[in-house]
């Protein structure tokens, strides 16, 4: 019997294999492919962001529910290969240059794809001309610096100034984050939010496009 309570319950688990298999028996039941995102696969990722931030689940953890989240959308992608999945905005995100750290950013980028956002993440060292680049390319509605030391800090600034330069910051929010930064360095290099964790990232960037 197939059974969305199932699909959502292998995502908090971080059970891929049977995030995947309760997805598909969902699909062959004749199940609503928009159904089986919504009330399984992200209701489930929608569980563990709010235990994320309250400290009852590490990252470990949310990397493996993430991964039993895409498990099941890829296998609900097929049967929706000519619909286009409604989204709430598209992020572009990137770790800027000189820094190589990864987890912080890769988790607020599930945790925005699991909320439903277009999300086009760039990878660690990014320099300024990059984050213009993607912006051109992409046309979203906000970009998130990450910085994880406090020699890389500098480069989120430079990053905005050069936003500005190229006459593309006004059609951007630009938020950030990172454990070195804080609200006060936001404000004070023009950033339009900030974000210690990946919960509040979802919450920020809901505000921003409100």
């Amino acid at each position: 019997m197939a059974n969305l309570e199932l699909v959502k319950n292998s995502v908090i688990e971080g059970n891929v294999a049977g995030a995947a298999a309760e997805t598909k028996a969902c699909l062959e039941s004749g199940m609503d492919p928009l159904e089986i995102i919504n009330q399984g696969l992200v209701a489930g990722m929608n569980v563990v962001g709010p235990r994320f931030k309250a400290g009852e689940m590490f990252v470990p953890e949310v990397l493996m529910s993430a991964k039993a989240m895409h498990a099941g959308m890829e296998l609900v992608k097929e049967k929706l290969v000519d619909f286009e999945m409604p989204s709430e905005g598209k992020v572009v995100i990137g770790t800027v240059k000189g820094d190589l750290h990864d987890i912080g950013k890769n988790l607020v980028a599930i945790m925005l794809e699991s909320s439903g956002y277009d999300v086009v993440n760039l990878g660690v060292d990014i320099p300024p001309e990059k984050f213009a680049e993607a912006v051109k390319e992409h046309n979203p509605q906000v970009v998130g610096l990450s910085a994880l030391l406090t020699t890389t800090m500098l480069a989120m600034k430079e990053t905005i100034d050069y936003l500005k330069e190229e006459g593309l910051r006004d059609q951007v929010k630009v938020i950030i984050g990172g454990a070195p930064v804080t609200e006060d360095f936001s404000v004070e290099i023009g950033a339009d939010g900030y974000a210690p964790d990946g919960g509040s990232a979802v919450e920020l960037v809901k505000g921003l496009l409100a």
